[in-house]
């Protein structure tokens, strides 16, 4: 499946951002992206829902795509474009009930992982932590652009760099193998979110001309 452009993966946490989550949206809308993971799992089903459903009306003017974190079920439900699921979720499962035009992600943080997302027909994946990121401490040390590079080269389905991405790292990046980036941080913590999303996706336009 054909990943929207510019392939360019924000990813939401409330608790990093200035704006509130349908601003933030909008901001990054305004600003270029048109892929946004809803990724705040620890509100309530409900919220996530109907939060989901009105980022959607906000994402529909752009032609922009919102996915949701790890939910299967409840992305249905709002009629997100997707799913991004977590390093043990199951890619097959989701397609059986999103059906085949849904875009489907998996986060994997070494070959083993982004291997069984290929396996189980999963659409890209997130590579995680590339560089060092304040957003992602937990999964070890960065795994640079060398083994950026080997695990682009070993799997047959986009990777998005993840963790520590700048603007200044895409070209970097994209050279290594990846078929784009993934950002948190960069972006929801801005006080400009239009503008750094707007630097993410010039990058991306330039070394993808």
């Amino acid at each position: 499946m054909r990943l929207p452009e510019p392939p360019l993966l924000v990813v939401t946490d409330r608790r990093q951002a200035r704006l509130l989550l349908p601003a933030l949206a909008a901001a990054v809308f305004e600003g270029g992206g048109r892929w946004l993971l809803l990724r705040d799992k620890d509100l309530a089903r409900a919220e996530r829902i109907s939060l989901a459903r009105h980022v959607i009306e906000i994402a529909a003017p752009f032609g922009a795509r919102v996915l949701m974190s790890g939910d299967v079920k409840a992305a249905r439900e709002a009629g997100t474009a997707g799913v991004h699921l977590a390093r043990d979720g199951d890619p097959a499962a989701a397609r059986r009930t999103l059906g085949p035009s849904a875009l489907i992600g998996l986060s994997a943080h070494d070959l083993g992982e982004a291997q069984r997302a290929t396996a189980g027909g999963a659409d890209y994946v997130t590579l995680s932590p590339v560089f060092a990121s304040a957003s992602k401490p937990g999964y070890g040390p960065p795994l640079g652009l060398r083994t950026l590079a080997e695990i682009a080269a070993a799997v047959a389905l986009p990777v998005l760099a993840l963790g520590g991405i700048t603007a200044e790292r895409v070209c970097d990046c994209l050279a290594a193998g990846a078929a784009g980036v993934a950002v948190m941080g960069q972006v929801v913590a801005a006080e400009d979110p239009a503008a750094v999303v707007g630097e993410f996706a010039g990058a991306l336009h330039e070394t993808l001309r």
